[in-house]
């Protein structure tokens, strides 16, 4: 991400002291990406980013907590389970359906997808 579009973000949610305060999970996100990316020294990423040294540390940390705690990030991916024989195995008797409170429903061809998309979804 570019740092002169993150810096605008960050500027949203500065108050009229020059505080940053009540930053969303979203750009917590973004800015540990960007951190991450970054190579140089904590102050010259602080810099770039339009804050202070000491503040960015602060907001660097609650992403990380954010990220381990299992933050649902953009790059979820179907997979399908294909017999050999070239037909879905995901249809039929077999099939353990849960159905979600947006419309949509999730098939499972075992019990331990399921046990592990549980874990992970909780």
């Amino acid at each position: 991400m570019d740092l002169e579009i993150l810096k605008k973000k960050i500027s949203s949610y500065r108050t009229e002291g020059g505080l940053v305060k009540k930053v969303s999970d979203e750009l917590l996100i973004e800015i540990l990406h960007a951190w991450e990316q970054w190579s140089g020294p904590t102050s010259g990423f602080a810099q770039a980013v339009g804050m202070h040294r000491h503040s960015i540390p602060k907001l660097i940390g609650k992403a990380k907590r954010l990220k381990r705690e299992g933050f649902p990030s953009g790059d979820f991916k179907e997979i399908q389970v294909i017999d050999p024989a070239g037909q879905s195995r995901l249809t039929g008797c077999n099939v353990i359906e849960m159905s979600l409170e947006n419309g949509r429903t999730l098939r499972f061809g075992q019990v331990d997808q399921l046990v592990e998309f549980l874990k992970k979804a909780a």
